[in-house]
């Protein structure tokens, strides 16, 4: 592996760690958010649309990092 593979291996690595803390964070607001008993279905919506656009840009990352895995 060259400089540049690794570096962008280890670009990759932080990306992901960075979109799982914000998938983490995302998950624990929306169940705060859903133990409101009137809970801001808009707001609801929009956090768990975030999150699954999260989850979609983890999965295309983790990906790249090991092409070999099968989907």
């Amino acid at each position: 592996m060259d400089d540049d593979d690794e570096a962008l291996h280890l670009a990759l690595k932080q990306r992901i760690s960075e979109l799982r803390t914000e998938h983490d964070d995302l998950d624990d607001a929306i169940a705060r958010l859903a133990e409101n008993p009137l809970p801001d279905q808009l707001r609801l919506q929009r956090l768990k649309k975030r999150k699954l656009l999260l989850k979609d840009q983890l999965t295309h990352l983790e990906r790249q990092l090991d092409p070999d895995v099968l989907a």
